[in-house]
């Protein structure tokens, strides 16, 4: 990582691999002396560590006694954990997330069958959308009066962006839209920098019978708790339209009820993933921080390529010509010099990722790294777009047409 120029790096604290005993915090010491030696090695190279306390990974334990993110219960367990790892952590970290993609989590586990426990519930996906965003304020909450905030830490969430395109200017098609971003998109960036969520959003929930069980108290702490930076994952935009078909609701709510997605005829595609390949979005989520969220300070905490069946792209030498990635990075950044050159308070960029890495769903088919790792014998090979990284970070940029 150092080789290719990387001043910073984003990684995960693991909940039930530093915690034995969830109710008083009671930490594992070999997981202590684990993330420690990490800790300390990212810094005597010279790289400083945003840590993130929650990527997909809750304690099996507490979706089998409380519900998992269902339960409020759980929220302040997640309270407690943060607290020890500020605790544990904090003299040496001093960038810290709360959550990563809480929306993949309210997606993949409610909504759409992708991560465990799978379900198709819409009014527990609402209730754990609000639990989410309760958890990260209760985090913040106590970061916020922790030794590492009080010497200069800070503290963040990072959001998987998906902006909503209407598929034309009809009013049909611009509403349908504008719910789509309120859901995907807003329903955590309003509450995590605003410290509410829209009464749009709100309204429609309350009169579809979905909204989220709440507190004044618990409404009050996500006020008074908002984030000090924002991160941003961009991959693909949402093509939104109007339904043009009738809602089955034999699954009963979804969010769905209101919009289609569709595939525009001329889109670019990944056929990895299968995700449109659109950079300019990258522009349009800048402006929209910048216009909609006070220009708070934000960075690119993701973004990137997968590509299946890497190897084929290896030389005898080992070496893996990417220059695919390279023009996709090209693009995306283009499009980011633009934002900022425009006033947008982006201070960082973040690929996704440095080192080829496992996925939840697909292991190691689809690759992201810079750096590529041979599975049998763990050989880690820098590929072609490493180098350009690191000529990026030391030439402070590439020529591009803005």
């Amino acid at each position: 990582m150092r080789q290719i120029g990387l001043n910073s790096v984003r990684t995960s604290i693991q909940w039930t691999r530093l915690i034995q005993d969830f109710e008083t915090g009671s930490v594992n010491e070999d997981a202590l002396r684990f993330y420690n030696a990490v800790i300390d090695e990212f810094l005597r190279q010279n790289i400083t560590p945003v840590m993130n306390l929650h990527h997909f990974d809750l304690p099996i334990e507490l979706y089998e006694k409380y519900g998992g993110w269902e339960s409020k219960k759980v929220v302040d367990l997640f309270a407690i954990f943060a607290q020890r790892c500020f605790e544990l952590f904090g003299d040496r970290v001093k960038n810290w997330i709360t959550f990563n993609e809480p929306m993949v989590i309210v997606e993949g586990e409610y909504l759409y069958q992708f991560h465990y426990p799978k379900l198709v519930d819409g009014k527990k996906a609402c209730q754990v959308l609000f639990n989410l965003n309760l958890a990260s304020a209760k985090a913040i909450e106590i970061f916020k009066r922790s030794d590492c905030a009080k010497s200069g830490g800070r503290i963040g969430i990072v959001l998987n962006l998906t902006p909503a395109y209407p598929r034309s200017n009809s009013a049909e098609d611009l509403q349908a839209a504008r719910f789509a971003e309120e859901f995907k998109n807003h329903a955590f960036l309003d509450p995590a920098i605003n410290g509410k969520f829209s009464e749009y959003l709100t309204e429609i929930l309350d009169r579809d019978g979905v909204l989220w069980n709440s507190t004044p108290d618990e409404l009050e702490t996500i006020l008074k708790n908002t984030i000090d930076f924002l991160g941003v994952n961009y991959y693909h935009p949402s093509r939104i339209k109007a339904r043009e078909s009738d809602f089955d609701n034999s699954h009963g709510w979804l969010p769905e009820k209101y919009f289609e997605e569709f595939m525009p005829a001329d889109a670019r595609i990944n056929p990895y993933r299968g995700w449109e390949i659109y950079p300019q979005a990258m522009y349009d989520i800048a402006i929209n921080v910048r216009d909609r969220y006070h220009n708070i300070n934000w960075y690119v905490a993701e973004n990137g390529m997968g590509v299946e069946g890497e190897e084929r792209f290896r030389d005898s030498d080992g070496f893996i010509d990417d220059s695919y990635r390279i023009d996709f990075l090209k693009e995306h950044l283009t499009y980011l010099h633009k934002a900022i050159s425009e006033g947008s308070n982006c201070f960082g960029f973040h690929a996704w990722t440095p080192i080829d890495c496992w996925s939840w769903s697909n292991a190691y088919k689809n690759r992201y790294g810079f750096i590529a790792v041979d599975l049998p014998t763990q050989d880690k090979k820098i590929k072609k777009s490493g180098f350009w990284f690191r000529d990026v970070a030391r030439n402070n940029g590439f020529d591009c047409d803005v």
